[in-house]
């Protein structure tokens, strides 16, 4: 029973939340495989339970009541056998007084007969003393005999218990012990084979629960998951296009491909460097992409190590897939807002606008989806409701008709509601699935071919797709440019491995502090480290230990040190920069 309910609290820890992401990666062949197994184990302890109950009715009771039964059984054998004892002795201690008392009498027959014999002999004795002296020795003689009859009869009856108990009483009583022992035996040998008979019958549905979990993990297709994950995840950005040949032998002025990850500043540098977003280094994008979101710990009130033993823990966060994380990230507007929403956390937008457009539309057809389920639920309310307003009009006794009335007009508002909201979805829905063939369309005009000179036909770049990465669209390609050349500059200044941040400073830290959590550092009592990154108002400072190892710290927990030029100079960028004053 114990095992039975380990394994039903273990089935039961790992099923799948209500109202969770959990939900979502059942979806998946090897998630469903793994809940297929959960249900099947659910079911073998189960059958655990119905042996386990069959146990308990079968044998644990049923031997219960015959052990009791078998002790009583067993006093009463014991109670006849020291029974027997007993009267045995008392025959025997009857036999032994009757001997004693015989030996006495003939003793003092013995004694009586003498003294006659010696008045008898005597001459001097009057003959009154020898008739009574014969009176006694025959009164003695005639005791000694009925001493000797009585002896001799409970000789007799001795002889005959004694017989009758060796060889007849106790011989029953063993007999029916040995009898009650054979039963017992007999029953425990039962209990066993009726435990082998309870697990036999359990025997064909626990075949079935291993087959099922046999068969759960041979349904697992491996590649089929990884199509579902590329088909959930998929953003709909379309790749850049060609790089257009730039012709030096020319005297001309260079003009910058809309298409390129490059700028006018730094071009060889970038063109050397230009990467997509997921072949950054890894402990770099995540130190990015983990920055604390809550409210760093307060420091502790001794910065003595003792006064640290429980001390703070790095703060805690909800976890969250890195796909959906770099998702948030490229289906950001705007560098500064970009880096704000992946540290703090971000704003849901109500069209999904801050998302690519693939998911933006799968989300927009999620949500039409409820509406419309709740729209019939609604709808089904309102039938309900009418049909119960036209029994009341016909038996008025059942209820008032109009007290109906109020519950139909919220349901009919109701019903208005979401229409309009529905309404709102279907827009933006159409407007998403319109620019993605777009997309799609642009993605196919870009194929043309080079002329015979080498130089890319003129209007390609006319064609690219102008749907950003946050999901707006613009129509002048101008402003396309201007945008694609920020967000690459952009993308380049942030996540650009050579250039890592430029140190404002220096602190020291106060107190020892784990960082047990992603994006964060651990630092001990009295060490110093570079600022990379003053506090924005979270609480948190970001600092740099060496060239590989930086993170974020609680800013109550060391001691600043800024350097005024880098702070000025930092400053001086930021205000020269057109972006910083776009931002403004």
């Amino acid at each position: 029973m114990s095992y039975a309910k380990q394994m039903r609290n273990l089935s039961k820890k790992y099923q799948p939340k209500k109202n969770s992401r959990e939900e979502d990666e059942y979806k998946y062949t090897s998630c469903r495989a793994f809940l297929m197994t959960l249900n099947e184990l659910n079911d073998y302890a189960g059958q655990h339970e119905v042996i386990a109950e069959n146990l308990s009715t079968q044998i644990i009771s049923e031997l219960t009541r015959y052990i009791q039964e078998l002790k009583a059984e067993r006093k009463a054998h014991f109670h006849d056998g020291r029974r027997a004892q007993q009267h045995i002795e008392n025959s025997w201690k009857q036999l032994e007084s009757s001997k004693r008392r015989f030996e006495r009498d003939c003793k003092e027959a013995d004694r009586a007969q003498h003294y006659f014999d010696k008045m008898d002999a005597d001459i001097n004795v009057t003959k009154a003393d020898v008739e009574k002296a014969k009176q006694q020795a025959q009164i003695r003689h005639q005791i000694a005999d009925d001493s000797k009859n009585e002896y001799l009869s409970y000789l007799q009856k001795f002889n005959k218990d004694q017989h009758e108990h060796y060889y007849t009483l106790i011989p029953h009583i063993f007999q029916r012990i040995q009898e009650m022992e054979e039963r017992r035996i007999e029953r425990v040998g039962g209990s066993m084979r009726i435990y082998a008979e309870a697990e036999r019958k359990v025997l064909p549905i626990v075949t079935k629960c291993l087959d099922g979990m046999t068969k759960a993990a041979e349904s697992i297709e491996p590649k089929m998951d990884t199509k579902q994950v590329v088909e959930t995840y998929k953003s709909g950005f379309e790749p850049p296009g060609d790089v257009e040949f730039e012709d030096y032998s020319v005297s001309m002025k260079r003009a910058v491909s809309e298409s390129s990850f490059l700028n006018a500043r730094g071009e060889s540098r970038r063109r050397s460097r230009s990467k997509l977003w997921p072949l950054i280094k890894r402990n770099k994008l995540m130190s990015l992409l983990a920055s604390p979101r809550q409210p760093p710990p307060p420091p502790p009130t001794s910065p003595s190590p003792e006064g640290l033993a429980n001390g703070p823990q790095s703060p805690q966060q909800p976890k969250e897939p890195l796909s959906q994380r770099l998702n948030d990230f490229m289906s950001s507007r705007h560098k500064i807002q970009c880096l704000r929403s992946l540290k703090r956390g971000g704003t849901v937008q109500e069209d999904y606008s801050h998302l690519p457009p693939e998911q933006r539309r799968k989300k927009l057809q999620a949500k039409l989806n409820d509406i419309s389920k709740e729209i019939q639920k609604e709808m089904d309310q309102r039938d309900a409701l009418t049909k119960m307003k036209d029994v009341y009009i016909k038996n008025p006794h059942m209820g008032d008709p109009n007290s109906v009335d109020p519950r139909l007009e919220e349901v009919r508002q109701s019903i208005e509601k979401f229409q309009l909201e529905a309404h709102k979805y279907e827009g933006w829905l159409t407007d998403v699935e319109r620019k993605l063939l777009e997309s799609s369309g642009s993605q196919r005009r870009q194929s043309a071919p080079f002329d015979s000179q080498g130089n890319a036909l003129v209007g390609n770049s006319c064609a690219q797709n102008r749907e950003s990465p946050d999901g707006s669209y613009t129509e002048d390609p101008s402003t396309e440019t201007v945008q694609f050349k920020s967000r690459s500059t952009e993308f380049d200044d942030e996540f650009d491995e050579e250039d890592p941040l430029p140190t404002i400073g220096t602190c020291k830290a106060l107190y020892p502090f784990e960082g047990q959590n992603e994006g964060t550092i651990s630092m001990a009592e009295g060490e110093m480290l570079y600022v990379i990154e003053e506090d924005k108002g979270d609480g948190w400072t970001r600092v740099r230990r060496n060239e590989d190892e930086e993170g974020y710290v609680p800013t109550s927990y060391i001691k600043l040190c800024l350097d005024a030029s880098a702070k000025e100079n930092l400053n001086e960028g930021a205000w020269k920069d057109p972006e910083f004053h776009m931002s403004m």
